[in-house]
């Protein structure tokens, strides 16, 4: 196959050299955005929403702050038609809220969708006809003067019954199929509608252009917008949008270059549910500028119950990698992933960090569309590291770990999940410390310990053994070390009292204190964990434990 023969450019550039798009490098402030779930991505289910579906999920959207919502093509179904007159005779249209109406350049669509849009208190009409070369060739069979004509038709009879309606209305018009027009045609046709509509500071239009397919780049795509922004005609009094769809997944890039570009509104769906690879996701976009600073004017808050919300009205599902509302987006299974976020967040915790989010691997704060650090950051399976391990501790049951334990607890909570070949739970890794660092006695136990001062520190130790109680008295320079000197003594072994740590758990009046004691015989080193709302008995209690691996050792 002759892939450059029968897949080459497509594509339109504008008659342009030079373009100002890319000198910027960032967008500063929000789009206008206007949503088309319930028109271009209800069209794309396989069962499309029924009335009551359509009425919570318009709800929906005006809860997360829409101002304009694309609603349906009312000519093309009675439950298109029934769900706008719902809308407008239930009164379920807030104020500040436009809804907006699709209809073909054709007399009868037209004349029905002025019926269905009557006494809305705002409405845009949305206006279009196909321009591009392939569809006037072999679908209309017209030329570029009859299908200008098509639009400048429609475009009047829109003026006309908008005299004649009932309502509040603004229009648009779209050149349908754009990415296959000639741009300077595309332009031509867009002024032709202006001119009869002749918007003015109050009564503004919209030119709409859609990436139907998207066949070009997105800087193609941007330099397409900058040459009609800049040959509008009215340019003051059209707001200039664009409609990306995702066919080479560059629906967000062509939306945020478009923006650069000078485009001034965006329609979209929630997670880019659209015909075909879908429309540009206005989620991802909207928190993409939370990511430099611009508040959206959309609140994905709860973007659980959003997403939950939207896959119980449309069916659809959203993948784990989805930007920002996956299950998986912010979860770091990674080892050097899991321990820099680690020390990212305790040095965000430190107050190093100031106002500013910089943890590493996280682009935005996960609280900020309300998912928690403890479920949602950090996971361990077997490429997870001890950074990992050790946050999951902390997060999730206050154990904070010396560094010096954090490879060793890690390496073994790793090799349990290898042998399961599975993820582990919090509390089935807070179980492998259990199970091999706290209240390990099952050699010697000791239930019983005195302490007074005297040349230091003196302790009567009892210790038990195969149920036999043996008291032993010792001294040393801190209690800790007196009662191990008495281990030493019991067993006639020798060792080095390395290292010793202590936090509180929870606060109150029964908090718990965490103790973490190594000790090194010969080399190798033997850590344990004690935990007790007395701060001795917990030191006692990982001495005990570190002690018993040792003994359990030598005597194997």
């Amino acid at each position: 196959m002759d892939i450059a023969a029968k897949y080459g450019k497509s594509y339109f550039m504008p008659p342009e050299v030079t373009y100002d798009w890319v000198k910027q490098d960032v967008i500063r402030k929000p789009p206008v955005w206007c949503s088309v779930d319930l028109r271009d991505g209800n069209q794309a289910l396989i069962e499309p929403m029924g009335l009551e579906e359509k009425l919570e999920f318009f709800r929906m959207l005006v809860e997360i702050g829409f101002k304009e919502i694309e609603v349906g093509f009312p000519a093309a179904s009675d439950t298109e038609y029934n769900f706008m007159r719902a809308l407008i005779e239930r009164n379920m249209i807030p104020d500040d809220v436009t809804v907006q109406v699709l209809t073909q350049a054709r007399e009868h669509i037209i004349r029905k969708t002025f019926e269905a849009v009557k006494g809305a208190p705002h409405a845009v009409i949305h206006l279009y006809n196909s321009t591009s070369v392939a569809q006037r060739e072999q679908v209309f069979k017209k030329s570029r003067e009859e299908v200008k004509q098509l639009a400048i038709d429609g475009a009047k009879l829109l003026k006309t019954l908008a005299d004649e309606t009932e309502g509040n209305f603004t229009f648009e018009y779209s050149p349908e199929s754009f990415p296959g027009t000639e741009v300077d045609y595309a332009v031509e046709v867009c002024n032709a509608v202006l001119d009869v509509w002749k918007p003015d500071a109050a009564r503004k239009a919209i030119i709409n252009i859609p990436t139907t397919v998207q066949i070009a780049m997105p800087h193609v795509f941007a330099c397409q917008i900058e040459y009609i922004h800049k040959h509008l005609k009215y340019r003051e009094h059209v707001v200039l949008s664009v409609h990306p769809h995702n066919d080479r997944g560059c629906g967000i890039s062509d939306a945020e270059f478009g923006l650069l570009a000078g485009a001034d509104r965006v329609e979209g769906t929630l997670f880019g549910n659209g015909e075909r690879t879908g429309n540009v996701d206005i989620v991802t976009l909207a928190m993409n500028m939370v990511c430099h600073g611009v508040d959206p004017g959309l609140d994905f808050s709860n973007i659980a119950r959003i997403r939950e919300r939207y896959e119980l009205f449309t069916g659809m599902h959203v993948y784990e990698r989805t930007p920002y509302a996956g299950d998986l987006v912010f979860t770091a299974f990674s080892g050097s992933h899991q321990d820099a976020i680690s020390k990212g967040m305790a040095w965000r915790e430190a107050g190093k960090s100031g106002a500013r989010w910089d943890v590493p691997y996280l682009p935005i704060d996960p609280k900020d569309v309300g998912r928690e650090y403890e479920s949602d950051v950090i996971r361990i399976n077997s490429q997870s590291g001890k950074g990992g391990v050790a946050f999951i501790l902390k997060q999730n049951f206050g154990m904070a770990l010396p560094d010096h334990m954090k490879e060793e607890v890690g390496y073994l909570v790793k090799g349990v999940s290898d042998r399961m070949h599975q993820e582990l739970t919090p509390e089935a890794i807070y179980r492998v410390l259990e199970e091999n660092y706290i209240n390990i006695h099952d050699i010697f136990q000791i239930p019983e310990c005195h302490f007074e001062q005297k040349d230091g520190i003196t302790a009567k130790v009892t210790i038990e053994q195969n149920r036999e109680r043996r008291l032993i008295e010792t001294s040393g320079n801190g209690r800790l070390d007196a009662v191990s000197n008495a281990v030493k003594m019991y067993f006639g072994i020798s060792y080095e009292l390395a290292s010793y740590e202590e936090h509180a758990i929870s606060a109150g009046s029964s908090a718990k204190a965490a103790a973490y004691v190594q000790i090194i015989c010969r080399g190798k080193k033997y850590w344990g964990v004690g935990i007790d709302e007395d701060i001795i008995t917990s030191s006692i209690a990982a001495l005990v434990a570190a002690a018993n691996k040792l003994v359990r050792e030598e005597n194997a």
